[in-house]
């Protein structure tokens, strides 16, 4: 695991999803960056929130750390 995808585990469990359940929210986050790239803010929390994500909001700062740790990880690996 890269320092990038530390931090993003470590801001995701200070804006309260749990341990155990954050694998599963970065991996539909990066599921629906693959499906459509450009999405903003809005349209990720967006799909979250139909994806069953709806007690959480992801904020632009975020969404920015996971999309840098998905290239620098590569989003298939993240499948």
């Amino acid at each position: 695991m890269n320092q990038l995808t530390q931090i993003l585990i470590e801001r995701l469990e200070k804006k309260g999803i749990e341990p155990s359940i954050i694998h599963g929210f970065i991996r539909d986050l990066a599921n629906n960056i693959l499906v459509t790239p450009h999405m903003n803010l809005l349209q990720a929390n967006k799909r979250l929130h139909l994806l069953g994500w709806g007690s959480f909001e992801l904020d632009y700062h975020t969404l920015q750390l996971a999309i840098a740790c998905f290239e620098a990880e590569g989003l298939k690996n993240l499948k």
